[in-house]
C-alpha cells in the first residue's frame, strides 16, 4: 500500500523538485544581472554619446544598450542609478608594472591584501585591463590566478614577465636586491631566444626589451642583432614586443628590429620631426607616452628640476608629432615603477599635446583592444561585448581630468571598485 502510494507520488515530487531547481537557477541568473540606467553612455570614441542611456549586463556580457526608455530591465536585475554619471568601455593601461613592494611577493599576501594593492594602483582609476611590461612572471601569474578564481578583485592582467636587458639598469638593480628578486642579464642572442620561448611557455603575453639601459656612466644600447633575434622569436610565437627607450638611438634599434610598441617618448633627446614620426607610424609602432613619468623622475631627483618644464613640453611635443602623423597611442603611465597612481595629470598633458577627448578615449579603449587582439569583444560598449565598464562622475569631454573621477569600475559584469558607499 505504502509502496503504491510512493510510486504514485514520485512524478509529482520529481516535478516539484524540478520547479524548485528552475526557480533557483532563474534566481541565480538574475543575481548575476546588472543594469546601469540613466547615464550618458559613450559607446565608442567615434560614435555620439547616448543621453539618458542604459546598459544591461548578463553573465559578464553586455546584453543590451540603448536609450533608457527602450532597454527593458528584467525583474530581479540589480540596478545602479547612473543619473548624472558617464559610462564608457573599461579602460586599458598599457604600461604598468606588477612590481611594487606591495605586490612583488604575492605568495606572502592574503587575497584581500592583493585586492587593496590593485585597487590603489589600478582599479580605482578605471582600469579593467592592464599590460604589465616588467615583473617577475611567476609572481604575476599567481596574482592572475587569484583574480581568475575570484579570490582577488582586480583587472585582467596581460604580462611580459621578466624584461630582456644586456645590463640591469642602475635604478632597478638596488630595488631588486632589496626585494630579493632577480631578473637575469642576457649574454647572447641564442640565450635570449631560448628565454623568449620559455617565457611564452610560462604564460607571457608579450616580450619587453630594454633597447637602452641607463647605467652609472651613461646609456647602454642593446646590440641590434640581439634585439632582432628577440623580436623575431617573439613574433614567431605571435607575441607583441615592447621596447624601453631612453634616447633616439634606442628608437633606431627598436625600428630596425621590428618592435611593436615604444614604452616612452625621449624628452632628453631631439624633438621628433614630422618625417621621424612618419617612420614610426610606417613601422606600425604604437606609443605609450608616460608623460608624467618625467615629472616623477624630477621629484625623485633623477632629473634636474630646472629642466622639468623643458622636458615635459618636449615629451608632449613628441607625442603630438606622433599622433598627428597617425600613430597608434596607447594610454600608459609606468605605474608600478612610479608611485604616482593618480591619472589626472597624465590626461591633462595628453590634452596639452593636442589630443581630443575622443582621441584620449581611444587610447584607453579601442586602440589597445585592436592592437592586442581583443577588438572582437572588448574596447566598445556593444551587445555581446565584455561587460568591462567605467562609470565616471563627470563628462571628460567637458573636463578632461574627469577621466580620473571614477565612481564604479566593472569587470566581467562585477563591480570591482566603487568610490564611497558600496552599491
Amino acid at each position: 500500500m505504502l509502496t503504491a502510494y510512493l510510486s504514485s507520488m514520485r512524478p509529482r515530487v520529481t516535478l516539484a523538485l524540478l520547479l524548485v531547481l528552475a526557480a533557483m537557477l532563474i534566481g541565480h541568473s538574475y543575481a548575476s544581472d546588472l543594469a546601469l540606467v540613466g547615464a550618458k553612455v559613450y559607446l565608442s570614441p567615434t560614435e555620439p554619446p547616448l543621453e539618458n542611456g542604459s546598459v544591461l549586463i548578463h553573465d559578464g556580457r553586455i546584453r543590451a544598450v540603448g536609450l533608457r526608455a527602450k532597454v527593458k530591465i528584467p525583474r530581479g536585475t540589480k540596478i545602479l542609478d547612473c543619473t548624472g554619471l558617464v559610462v564608457t568601455a573599461g579602460f586599458w593601461n598599457s604600461h604598468v608594472h606588477i612590481l611594487t613592494p606591495g605586490l612583488i611577493h604575492a605568495d606572502k599576501l592574503s587575497p584581500d591584501e592583493t585586492t587593496t594593492q590593485l585597487q590603489a594602483m589600478l582599479t580605482q582609476w578605471g582600469f579593467t585591463t592592464v599590460f604589465d611590461i616588467a615583473s617577475i612572471l611567476k609572481n604575476t601569474n599567481l596574482i592572475r590566478q587569484r583574480i581568475a578564481a575570484g579570490e582577488t578583485k582586480g583587472p585582467r592582467i596581460l604580462t611580459v614577465g621578466e624584461p630582456f636587458w644586456v645590463k640591469t639598469p642602475i635604478y632597478v638593480k638596488s630595488y631588486l636586491e632589496a626585494n630579493h628578486a632577480d631578473i637575469p642579464e642576457i649574454q647572447s642572442t641564442p640565450e635570449a631566444r631560448e628565454r623568449v620561448k620559455q617565457q611564452v611557455r610560462d604564460g607571457a603575453d608579450g616580450i619587453k626589451i630594454f633597447a637602452n639601459s641607463i647605467e652609472q656612466d651613461g646609456i647602454l644600447t642593446m646590440p641590434l642583432e640581439m634585439a632582432q633575434g628577440i623580436v623575431a622569436e617573439a613574433h614567431a610565437h605571435g607575441k607583441p614586443v615592447f621596447a624601453h627607450v631612453s634616447n633616439n638611438k634606442g628608437i633606431e634599434v627598436a625600428l630596425e628590429s621590428g618592435v611593436d610598441i615604444l614604452a616612452h617618448t625621449t624628452p632628453m633627446d631631439d624633438l621628433w620631426s614630422p618625417a621621424f614620426a612618419q617612420r614610426l607610424v610606417a613601422a606600425h609602432m604604437a606609443l605609450t607616452p608616460t608623460l608624467t613619468l618625467w615629472e616623477f623622475e624630477s621629484r625623485k631627483g633623477s632629473l634636474p628640476a630646472a629642466n622639468l618644464d623643458e622636458g615635459m613640453n618636449r615629451a608632449a611635443e613628441q607625442l603630438g608629432a606622433f599622433f598627428h602623423a597617425g600613430g597608434d597611442v596607447l594610454f600608459g603611465t609606468d605605474v608600478g615603477y612610479t608611485d604616482w597612481f593618480d591619472t589626472s595629470e597624465e590626461f591633462r598633458w595628453m590634452a596639452r599635446a593636442g589630443m581630443s577627448c575622443q582621441q584620449i578615449l581611444a587610447s584607453l579603449t579601442t586602440n589597445p583592444a585592436r592592437r592586442f587582439g581583443f577588438s572582437a569583444h572588448s574596447g566598445r560598449i556593444a551587445k555581446d561585448f565584455d561587460a568591462d565598464l567605467v562609470v565616471l562622475r563627470a563628462d571628460p569631454c567637458k573636463d578632461i581630468s574627469a577621466f580620473s573621477q571614477v565612481r564604479y569600475t566593472i569587470r566581467n559584469g562585477t563591480v570591482i571598485y566603487t568610490s564611497g558607499l558600496s552599491p
